[in-house]
């Protein structure tokens, strides 16, 4: 009887640790198109990087399909490339994303949406179950740090996910595909250093984005901030330049 007891107590170890080390994912799938919201993010998002939501309600039929796309095809972590991956994690956050705003629209702030929704015991609208991925309920948070910031030893991925605001890196206005995610991501990196609304880049002093704060260690595992930013910065940055962060505007990017 003893021994029926410590079995069946370590079955069910077994199935518990299961159940809290899933991740996100499916077996025997294939990457799909990101076509549909290549289109999408052409047409609705300005040159300036706001993004046009009343022209996302608009194509909400075209958004659905997307997102559904996305929802049926989960990464099969042991077939697909790592840029597939990562294409798919990445505009899935920026689609998903998209799709929160739309539906709870307007509203002046990602932020004020966790009130507004009233969903009890999450943190904030990031920890907010409104979607599946391979038949699992999911948050943006698991997208991008359960899953982009863990699996994948990437800090440009900051770069290319959107969280809605202005002083976020821009949305951007192509979808991100295997074939050439290496030069997408190098663009964007590009293109939010060296924009003065969001980074101030100067020889010996640099006020730049709370995003170099909140996720230094991200930017740091081969050198310095500064060693990051010299990689993507038209100006030099001399390594005993001064640091400050700005502050960050978290009113929406329309």
């Amino acid at each position: 009887m003893k021994t029926l007891k410590i079995t069946f107590t370590f079955f069910v170890g077994l199935m518990l640790l299961s159940c809290t080390s899933s991740t996100l994912g499916m077996a025997g799938t294939n990457p799909p198109s990101h076509e549909l919201w290549d289109q999408l993010v052409k047409k609705h998002v300005k040159s300036d990087g706001m993004v046009d939501y009343p022209g996302f309600i608009a194509d909400k039929d075209q958004l659905e399909k997307y997102l559904n796309l996305l929802s049926e095809n989960a990464p099969d972590r042991k077939t697909w490339s790592r840029e597939e991956q990562l294409a798919y994690w990445i505009n899935a956050y920026n689609a998903f994303t998209v799709k929160l705003i739309s539906d709870n629209y307007p509203v002046e702030s990602i932020r004020d949406l966790g009130p507004k929704l009233k969903i009890p015991m999450i943190k904030d609208v990031w920890h907010y179950k409104f979607f599946k991925i391979g038949g699992e309920e999911s948050s943006l948070d698991e997208i991008e740090h359960g899953i982009l910031r863990k699996e994948f030893d990437e800090p440009r991925i900051h770069f290319g996910i959107n969280c809605a605001s202005i002083s976020c890196p821009p949305l951007h206005d192509e979808a991100f595909v295997p074939e050439k995610i290496d030069e997408q991501l190098d663009f964007v990196a590009k293109q939010f250093i060296n924009d003065p609304r969001r980074n101030k880049i100067g020889k010996d002093q640099v006020e730049i984005s709370s995003i170099f704060s909140w996720f230094k260690g991200d930017f740091t595992r081969n050198g310095s901030v500064i060693d990051f930013l010299n990689q993507y910065s038209k100006v030099n940055i001399s390594p005993n330049a001064s640091i400050k962060h700005m502050d960050y505007n978290w009113s929406l990017n329309e």
